[in-house]
């Protein structure tokens, strides 16, 4: 009877820790990236039955209660829900977030991130993501030194706060050539052909060519005399002037051109007329044309930064052009299980869980190692009926342990009243 009593409260306090488990897990079923617990419940002790009976084979034992072996964290994923913020991430596989305050790095399955007043990116109780920043970024000067699709993962000494500059500015491109096509007809009357060019100093100029027929004209064929000119955009400024003679043949084919190059505030512009009917033509019956193709690139200011799938980071700007500058950082730990949780969705490492890791393909590159999505964001992995059915047994558990204790006490009073 004795042993009732402590096999009774034994059982008791197994099952008011289970309850409890599972009871937070529900209370933060609404939690992003919650991960809820298992209780795992042993024996307390055993005591063998001894027989004298060699035909018994079976084993006979008294157990002398339950206890909670281990609470174990659940690492199944959870549901995933879509949403219309491009900085919610949401990881589908194994993996973790890195955040930090101050000196300290916490571990989460929460995506709901967001780009701060300063350009940083945070989650919602202001803590820093962390990753790997793009080398193509001059932080002192605040310009993009390259254009990149995406930004290599560094090592777990690479990772830091992903912080950017608030003001960022994507370098003019000055144009080197301006390709010119149309139809000059074979009347004598002027044509103007125009093409943008961008100067080294991000301006947007105009080259415009002037056509005028030459006074000596072959037997077949044409010839036109080209005045060029390197001017602002208005009009204002003419930064410098060329000439040459376009010749063209019976069909209204091009068959040379003197004109080569012209300085465009200070950077050299070739002028390609084309080559036969590539280009520029002189064709009789034919409407007037004139258009123009040129590379280079105006400057461009920072628009704002945007977080997409594989995690990277992208810097817009307004000149059209946009540029991977970051990449979110995917942590991995030996034992997921061994983190100790310090609040509803925050992770710290300990000595169980071992230090974190990013994992490498077959060449030695890092890698996430999972798939991150954004637009999505993962919620708790507690399903409600589970955790319900859960406590209902847990609770009938309890009850059954809390009436064994009554039970032996009605049973010792009984034995105290026969004595007497």
């Amino acid at each position: 009877m004795i042993q009732a009593f402590y096999t009774g409260i034994v059982g008791v306090q197994a099952n008011q820790t289970a309850i409890d488990v599972t009871a937070n897990d529900l209370a933060n079923i609404d939690k992003l990236g919650y991960r809820g617990y298992t209780p795992e419940f042993s024996s307390l002790f055993n005591k063998a039955i001894h027989t004298d009976n060699p035909a018994n084979s079976t084993d006979n034992y008294i157990g002398i209660g339950s206890q909670i072996n281990t609470i174990t964290l659940d690492t199944s994923p959870g549901a995933y829900q879509d949403t219309p913020q491009s900085t919610d991430l949401a990881i589908f596989g194994d993996g973790w977030f890195a955040v930090s305050k101050g000196e300290e790095i916490f571990y989460t399955r929460a995506g709901d991130f967001t780009f701060d007043k300063n350009r940083d990116i945070v989650n919602r109780a202001g803590m820093y993501l962390l990753g790997t920043i793009g080398s193509n970024i001059d932080l002192a000067n605040k310009t993009l030194l390259a254009e990149t699709t995406s930004t290599p993962l560094g090592t777990i000494n690479e990772q830091q706060k992903l912080q950017f500059p608030e003001t960022l500015t994507y370098p003019a491109k000055p144009t080197d050539t301006v390709n010119f096509f149309g139809n000059l007809g074979i009347e004598d009357e002027t044509r103007i052909i125009s093409g943008t060019a961008i100067d080294a100093y991000g301006n947007k100029n105009r080259i415009k060519l002037l056509f005028t027929k030459s006074q000596t004209q072959p037997q077949v064929g044409s010839s036109w005399d080209i005045q060029a000119s390197a001017e602002s955009n208005d009009g204002s400024i003419v930064y410098s002037t060329t000439s040459g003679v376009a010749t063209f043949d019976g069909n209204g084919a091009l068959t040379s051109s003197t004109l080569t190059t012209i300085d465009n505030n200070g950077t050299q512009v070739s002028l390609d007329l084309g080559q036969n009917f590539s280009g520029v033509v002189a064709i009789d019956n034919f409407p007037i044309s004139a258009s123009s193709q040129s590379n280079g690139l105006e400057a461009g200011e920072l628009v704002g930064y945007e977080l997409t799938k594989d995690a990277e980071i992208i810097a817009v700007f307004s000149n059209g052009r946009q540029s991977s500058v970051g990449r979110v950082g995917v942590f991995h730990f030996q034992n997921d299980q061994g983190l100790e949780a310090v609040s509803a969705s925050l992770f710290q490492e300990t000595q169980n869980s071992g230090k974190p890791i990013v994992f490498k393909d077959a060449d030695g590159n890092n890698i996430l190692g999972a798939i991150v999505k954004n637009y999505t964001l993962e919620v708790s992995n507690v399903r409600m009926d589970e955790g319900l059915t859960n406590l209902l047994v847990l609770q009938r558990s309890y009850d059954a342990n809390a009436k064994s204790i009554t039970t032996a006490d009605q049973m010792i009073q009984k034995a105290l009243n026969m004595d007497a």
